[in-house]
C-alpha cells in the first residue's frame, strides 16, 4: 500500500505535563486506524511509558523507531527526540513541559518536511511556557507559516461540513478592529476558497463572511467597518467565488445559516469559535489552510486539570487523525485530477450515466 492510500501521520506529543499522550495512546490503541495510517510519535519510549501505566485498562503497544526511513506500517512508531530523563508533572504549568514540547514539534514538522511523513496532528501546547527567544510564536499556526515560508494561512476549525475560519488568530480584542483590513479579507477568503477546493473536494463553494460588529454594525451606526471594509472586499472577492455577508454572527448562528454555506469566515477568535465548540460537541478539529503541508490537531488545549488523572476524552484527537488522513487523500485526487483532466472528465460522464440511470428506474 502506498503512502497516499496509507500515509505516515507524525504526531507531536504536546506540553509534556498535559493531556497530549493520554489522548495518543487512547486513539491508538485502537488497531483500526492501523489500517487507514502509520503513526509516528514524536516523543521518547519513557514519556509514552510514563503515561500509559495511568490507563491501565488500555492494550497500547509501539516500536522503537531508530530510523524514519524505517517504519513499521503495520504498528504505532515511537521515534525518540531526546534520550535525556525528564521529570513529568501531570496538570503543572512549567518550563520543561514547554520546552520537550517544542523539540517533539521541531524533530516532527522537519520529518515533515523531509516526506518522511505526509501528515502532522499536534497535540495541544500552552502558549505561555513555550516562549523563548528562539520560539517567540503565538501558537502552532504562525510558527508553521514560518517554518515553511508561506506569505499567509487561515486558521480553520472543521466538524463534518461545519467548518469556521478566521481573519484574525490569537489577538486581544482591543487590536483585532485595526487589523481587518480589505486586503487582509481578500487573501484569507483566496486561501479557504482554494482550500475548500482543494482539501475538501467541493467544486464550487459557497461561503459565508461575518460581520465585526453587533448586527453587522447596522448600516454604519455601529461601526463602520463592514461599509468601509468587509462589504467592498466581499464584493471584490465575488468575481471569483461565491461569497455571501456580512452576517451578524449572533442571529447567523441562531438561525443556523451556517448549515447553507461550506465555510464561515469570522473576523475574530472568539466570534467563530465559540459557536463552532458549542455546536460541534467536542469533535471539532483545527486544520491549518494554506500551508504547502497538511496539519490538523484537536479543538482544545492542554487541559492540565485532568492530566494524568485517565480522563481525558479523545474524540476530537481521533477526529484530527482521520481529516489529516481524508485531507491527504483529497488533495492527491485534486492533483491528479489536474494532470490528467481525461480522467475528470470520465468520471463526471460516468456520474452523469448514473443519475440518469437512475431517474429513468
Amino acid at each position: 500500500m502506498n503512502v497516499v492510500n496509507k500515509p505516515n501521520i507524525g504526531i507531536s506529543c504536546g506540553d509534556l505535563n498535559g493531556i497530549g499522550i493520554e489522548l495518543i495512546i487512547k486513539t491508538f490503541s485502537d488497531n483500526r486506524v492501523l489500517d487507514q495510517c502509520t503513526p509516528v510519535i514524536f516523543a521518547s519510549n519513557k514519556v509514552v511509558n510514563f503515561y500509559r501505566k495511568s490507563i491501565p485498562e488500555i492494550n497500547f503497544n509501539y516500536q522503537h523507531a531508530k530510523e524514519l526511513s524505517r517504519l513499521n506500517n503495520k504498528q504505532v512508531n515511537v521515534f525518540n527526540c531526546w534520550e535525556e530523563e525528564v521529570t513529568i508533572t501531570p496538570g503543572q504549568l512549567n518550563e520543561t513541559g514547554g520546552m520537550y514540547a517544542i523539540k517533539s514539534l521541531r524533530a516532527a514538522t522537519e520529518a515533515l518536511k523531509q516526506n518522511h511523513i505526509q501528515g502532522l496532528v499536534t497535540a495541544p501546547i500552552n502558549k505561555k511556557n513555550i516562549q523563548t527567544a528562539e520560539f517567540n510564536f503565538t501558537g502552532h499556526t504562525p510558527f508553521l507559516k514560518k517554518f515553511f515560508n508561506v506569505n499567509d494561512v487561515v486558521m480553520m476549525l472543521c466538524s463534518g461540513n461545519f467548518r469556521v475560519a478566521l481573519v484574525t488568530e490569537h489577538l486581544p480584542v482591543r487590536e483585532v478592529a485595526q487589523q481587518i483590513t480589505r486586503e487582509t479579507i481578500l487573501n484569507k477568503l483566496s486561501i479557504l476558497h482554494q482550500s475548500l477546493i482543494r482539501d475538501f473536494g467541493i467544486e464550487k463553494p459557497k461561503i459565508a463572511v461575518l460581520g465585526l460588529n453587533p448586527h453587522a454594525g447596522d448600516e454604519g451606526l455601529i461601526g463602520k467597518e463592514e461599509e468601509e471594509i468587509i462589504k467592498p472586499a466581499i464584493k471584490e472577492a465575488k468575481y471569483n467565488m461565491i461569497v455571501t455577508g456580512p452576517f451578524s454572527s449572533d442571529a447567523f448562528f441562531a438561525r443556523r445559516y451556517h448549515e447553507r454555506f461550506d465555510a464561515v469566515l469570522a473576523m475574530y477568535h472568539d466570534q467563530g469559535l465559540i459557536p463552532f465548540k458549542a455546536l460541534a460537541i467536542g469533535e471539532g478539529v483545527n486544520f491549518t489552510a494554506g500551508l504547502p503541508v497538511v496539519r490538523t490537531s484537536p479543538d482544545h488545549g492542554t487541559a492540565f486539570d485532568i492530566s494524568g488523572k485517565n480522563k481525558a476524552d479523545a474524540s476530537s484527537f481521533f477526529a484530527a487523525v482521520f481529516e489529516c488522513i481524508d485531507i491527504i487523500r483529497r488533495r492527491n485526487d485534486y492533483e491528479e485530477n489536474r494532470k490528467n483532466p481525461l480522467r475528470k472528465m470520465t468520471s463526471e460522464v460516468l456520474a452523469n450515466a448514473e443519475d440518469e440511470k437512475i431517474e429513468e428506474q
